[in-house]
């Protein structure tokens, strides 16, 4: 059986071969079912700064109601509880002493087993989940199947930061925002122009609106009933490599309350955030280059951070190597102004 090293090196390749965003989540399970089997398979992918799900792929029909499920359900181990828990991984089986129908999603899916899910985390929160389903019957997944996917950590970080240095290197778009105007049930009541482009360009020829799009129409609901305060926005990345920027809020009240959505090009400083997720920027880091960016110089940014100027220095020659940059110029254009550079040649 190939070791977890093995494992991550494999999953680091499959990252460097420039595949698409379907081609890539394909492989990477590839690779995982060799060392732990399963029947069915969903990647899903955050906003890490709000945690809407902003798009996902399905391997089989058994994960087929899994965002939906943890969109609207309370239930057991769901995956923002998982990364605030600080663990990476963990199986339905082991969550409900083995007996499953004590989860929501899986009295609602009886047609399935076991579940093994694991999160990836980063600086700036939740970026990605991956789901494994086995079929009634089929052993459970074990605690070695669990430590194994929670040890890879570090291999699906190196697979989110070649996507977002390809993804991010598409065009700034220059499109019209747009406007849909949702009920209840998520179904369309107005829409205009541009935003039906915007539709067409995340969901290809999918026939339901695009998980970003009710992702954070729920958010905005229940941001109105009070049972959230994360904003109800999510960057996401189209399918001709674009990004778009989606907010939501609600309007009216009761049963005359709609939810208005919007879509527009998302801009350098709505990426920079993601950009910095690439280049594996730690949270000191980020901080010292929005300083910079402000125009402080070394002294004041050490002040500011209760550090003395040498670690800034430190600090600012890791973010530089980082980055590939020379100068606070450079940086500055790089994170906020011209993200088009980003795995560029």
């Amino acid at each position: 059986m190939a070791t977890p090293d093995a494992i991550r090196d494999e999953i680091v390749r499959v990252a460097h071969l420039g595949l698409g965003h379907d081609e890539m989540a394909r492989e990477v399970t590839r690779v995982l079912r060799r060392a732990v089997p399963f029947d069915g398979v969903a990647v899903v992918w955050f906003d890490p700064a709000t945690a809407v799900p902003v798009d996902k792929w399905i391997d089989n029909a058994l994960t087929g109601s899994l965002a939906e499920v943890e969109l609207h359900e309370a239930d057991v181990s769901k995956f923002r509880q998982l990364a605030a828990s600080g663990r990476r991984a963990s199986s339905l089986s082991a969550e409900t002493g083995s007996k499953l129908d004590r989860s929501r999603r899986h009295r609602v899916r009886r047609d399935l087993g076991d579940e093994l899910r694991a999160v990836c985390v980063g600086e700036s929160g939740m970026w990605g989940a991956i789901v494994m389903h086995r079929e009634p019957g089929a052993p459970d997944f074990t605690t070695r199947d669990v430590d194994l996917l929670a040890s890879l950590s570090g291999g699906f970080a190196e697979v989110q930061r070649m996507r977002l240095e390809r993804d991010l290197s598409a065009d700034a778009d220059d499109r019209d925002p747009g406007l849909l105007l949702l009920d209840g049930e998520d179904r369309i009541e107005m829409t205009d122009a541009a935003a039906a482009a915007w539709l067409d360009d995340l969901h290809g020829r999918r026939r339901r609106l695009p998980l970003v799009v009710t992702a954070v129409a729920d958010r905005a609901r229940a941001i109105a009933s009070g049972h959230s305060d994360v904003a109800a926005t999510a960057r996401a990345r189209t399918r001709s490599g674009r990004w778009v920027l989606v907010r939501g809020s609600v309007l009216g009240n009761g049963t005359q309350a709609r939810t208005a959505v919007t879509l527009e090009p998302a801009r350098a400083p709505e990426l920079a955030e993601l950009i910095a997720d690439a280049y594996s920027l730690t949270a000191r880091e980020r901080r010292v280059t929005e300083l910079v960016a402000q125009g402080l110089s070394t002294a004041a940014i050490a002040a500011q951070l209760f550090l003395s100027t040498y670690t800034i220095q430190d600090h600012l020659k890791a973010i530089f190597e980082k980055l590939d940059v020379t100068s606070r110029g450079e940086l500055v254009a790089r994170l906020f102004v011209d993200h088009r550079q980003i795995g560029a040649p």
